[in-house]
């Protein structure tokens, strides 16, 4: 089957070949009516023309392909929608996505990096399991990067990563909005951003509502089911008893609803329960179904993407670089009502 070409279209558009080279492209300083350049767009569009992708990227110095290295990311539904964001929002810039996961091998991500680099990606995206702080390897020096769930300390490198803070102050507030002062908060043990920022978002809502913060509501363990398991047991058995209980993810979240149910605290007649990651497979299926708080796993991927295209096509940025904070929506299901006891 013959390969539609520009001549093609022009001929059957009855225009000359730069002429629709000019309009396909989108060539600015070009004079063309909007009648002719109608004409030639619905005509391509009708002969099935697709652009040389190669013949496009030797004119300009660009293969439309970005690397994606992830530690974990692409072997997980719960952060997957980051790659369905980058992917979504690269089809619109003519981008195809070469993904990498290294499972967080340094050697492979040597590896990685320096295949991606050989293979000529105009960028690369540098992909975390959960917002930390990196060292972004040198390597990546020689290309143009946007670190994604994750942030570094250099200024020069983009990010973008969700606002911890804003979600644990929005996690907070829901549960003070329907009358708990005393709210337990079910944490990380692990000192990362993500730790930090949920826990200032809690004391940040309890002191705009005139709350004195209590360290003994707040309970620390490992980020799993069993860790939040034996953190709101300890917060449910002491003598301080939350009515509800703020958990830093949605895992923590599911140990919480079994350490209640083997106290006889029915959710949420007796004790509230609000979580954190909107992991679906878990809050959806909790019974009450779990209110939590969404980390914009979409959103993060596809404003990536749309800050490497910036950096790509400047060809020179001064100042530092985008450090982009994304808002985490509240996501309200069954498991939060007003304190049955004061």
């Amino acid at each position: 089957m013959k390969r539609i070409g520009i001549k093609d279209v022009a001929a059957a558009a009855g225009v000359s070949a730069t002429t629709v080279s000019h309009i396909l492209n989108a060539v600015e300083g070009k004079r063309i009516n909007a009648e002719t350049r109608a004409t030639v767009l619905r005509v391509a569009d009708e002969l099935g023309y697709r652009p040389n992708k190669l013949a496009r990227g030797l004119r300009t110095s660009r293969t439309y392909t970005v690397g994606f290295i992830s530690d974990e990311i692409a072997t997980t539904p719960h952060a997957g929608q980051i790659i369905q964001g980058a992917q979504d929002a690269g089809s619109e810039h003519d981008l195809l996505l070469l993904m990498l996961n290294t499972g967080g091998d340094p050697e492979l991500e040597r590896k990685a990096i320096t295949l991606l680099i050989q293979h000529g990606v105009d960028g690369i995206l540098y992909a975390s399991m959960y917002h930390r702080i990196v060292q972004v390897p040198a390597q990546l020096r020689s290309v143009p990067t946007v670190l994604v769930d994750a942030s570094s300390g250099d200024p020069a490198v983009p990010s973008v990563v969700p606002d911890e803070e804003q979600g644990g102050k929005t996690a907070t507030q829901e549960l003070l909005a329907h009358g708990h002062r005393r709210i337990g908060f079910v944490t990380n043990v692990d000192d990362i951003p993500a730790s930090r920022g949920r826990l200032a978002g809690y004391r940040a809502a309890l002191a705009d509502e005139g709350i004195e913060f209590d360290p003994a509501l707040v309970a620390a363990d490992r980020s799993d089911a069993p860790g939040g398991y034996r953190a709101a047991r300890t917060l449910l058995t002491s003598a301080a008893l939350p009515t509800a209980l703020f958990c830093f993810n949605d895992r923590m979240a599911m140990g919480a609803y079994r350490a209640a149910g083997e106290l006889g605290l029915s959710i949420p007649a007796e004790l509230s329960v609000i979580g954190f990651d909107n992991q679906e497979l878990i809050s959806e299926n909790l019974h009450p179904a779990l209110s939590t708080v969404a980390l914009p796993h979409y959103e993060m991927g596809a404003r990536a993407i749309a800050l490497l295209q910036a950096v790509i096509t400047t060809s020179e940025i001064t100042g530092p670089a985008v450090q982009e904070v994304l808002r985490c929506p509240l996501v309200t299901r069954d498991s939060i009502a007003s304190p049955s006891r004061s």
